[in-house]
């Protein structure tokens, strides 16, 4: 099969102990005048968003014939200062890649041609092919890092194959429409990545006090800091918002927030749901 990679996987599930801790300042009914500490773990946010994933999830069974739509405003602001600048792009997405899709980017519209035989991409985006994937978390992990490959689900993953596999892992996370269980299981097995971490502190994003997970993503070793690359959830419900990261354009560098406001399964482009 022609692949074209978007992530690896290979996780041991009981590697979560790798996932860094941070103290966040978390409200508590306790009559007291100021709000007490509380130290909140990446696995604690990534799991609770695992749970919360499988609490609120809708299940659905797209025909072949269908399209998955997608609405999702993103929102860049100068690190320097500046007016806000903002996007609300569209995209109907074939449900098993034999018709031609239609995406906007950045307010930037086109027509996505239909797979030719053979053709996918890594992590796959047609449904058939997502529903081949375990909800397992190691096993996804294993899944995604070996590439379509028969899955080695007993070789520990190595170092040097962790920021793939977060990349696969995140990629799958950006999907608006997942088969039942595989969006929890994907936040489960990015709780075992090492060096996951919560930022310190809280912030707004999109109407809700968020806190922000970051993971190692580049080099073994490395993360990304600075304005790297952020998940976002629900300080109190874990419920997953978004992703904030630092993008370059125009010889200007921006904070860039991009956040899912409707999904759904409809019957042709420019339908919705």
């Amino acid at each position: 099969m022609n692949w074209s990679p978007r992530g690896a996987t290979g996780l041991s599930v009981r590697r979560a102990s790798a996932a860094v801790t941070a103290t966040v300042v978390v409200a508590q009914n306790t009559g007291e005048q100021a709000p007490r500490t509380q130290t909140v773990s990446a696995t604690t946010v990534l799991r609770g968003a695992a749970a919360e994933a499988l609490r609120t999830e809708k299940p659905v069974a797209p025909r072949d014939d269908q399209f998955i739509y997608t609405k999702e405003v993103i929102e860049r602001r100068p690190v320097s200062g500046g007016p806000v600048k903002k996007w609300v792009d569209e995209s109907w997405s074939s449900v098993d890649g034999s018709r031609k899709g239609y995406v906007s980017e950045l307010g930037y519209k086109q027509w996505v041609p239909a797979f030719k035989p053979g053709q996918g991409t890594w992590p796959p985006t047609k449904w058939s092919e997502l529903k081949e994937l375990p909800t397992d978390p190691g096993k996804l992990t294993a899944t995604l890092r070996d590439m379509g490959g028969k899955p080695d689900y007993g070789r520990p993953t190595r170092a040097d194959e962790w920021p793939m596999v977060e990349i696969f892992l995140s990629g799958l996370l950006r999907h608006s429409v997942l088969p039942k269980g595989l969006r929890s299981a994907a936040f489960e097995a990015l709780a075992a990545a090492p060096g996951v971490k919560v930022l310190p502190g809280r912030t707004e994003y999109n109407g809700h006090t968020a806190l922000g997970v970051q993971y190692v993503i580049g080099p073994p070793g490395t993360s990304w800091k600075d304005g790297g690359r952020t998940l976002l959830f629900d300080a109190e419900t874990y419920q997953y918002l978004g992703l904030r990261e630092r993008a370059t354009g125009k010889n200007t560098v921006y904070d860039q927030s991009q956040y899912v406001v409707a999904s759904g399964v409809v019957d042709r482009v420019f339908q919705r749901p």
